[in-house]
């Protein structure tokens, strides 16, 4: 199986409801995504898929949620904006563009330290 990736970094700030002890208060992280795509065929031209449109439509999606309080994104009004959230909702925005490139498993990591990570991935 062939895996291809790419990184990109947003700036946001959020609070999450409920027992996550200094985590309730208002704070913010340097969030790190990395977007990978898995396939068995590369197409004739040697590639999974066209990294250079894969990195358009993340740095869209990035782009509305860099310096934003998370918390008022209507991306987040009906759940917690916690990691595993932000990975499912990068996920949901991508997929679209990973179909047109000619689907694949799709895998979306976010950081939101160099020690804390969730990911989400499902198929294309």
């Amino acid at each position: 199986m062939f895996e291809v990736g790419i990184v990109g970094r947003f700036e946001a700030a959020h609070l999450l409801e409920g027992n996550f002890g200094r985590a309730s208060r208002l704070h913010g992280h340097t969030y790190r995504v990395q977007v990978s795509i898995s396939g068995e065929r590369i197409a004739a031209n040697g590639s999974l898929v066209d990294v250079g449109r894969l990195r358009e439509a993340l740095d869209r999606c990035l782009g509305e949620l860099d310096y934003q309080c998370l918390n008022d994104l209507p991306a987040f009004q009906d759940r917690p904006s916690t990691m595993e959230a932000i990975a499912a909702e990068v996920h949901r925005q991508l997929a679209a563009t990973v179909r047109q490139l000619g689907g694949g498993l799709l895998r979306v990591q976010v950081w939101e330290s160099p020690l804390a990570f969730a990911a989400y991935q499902a198929e294309c």
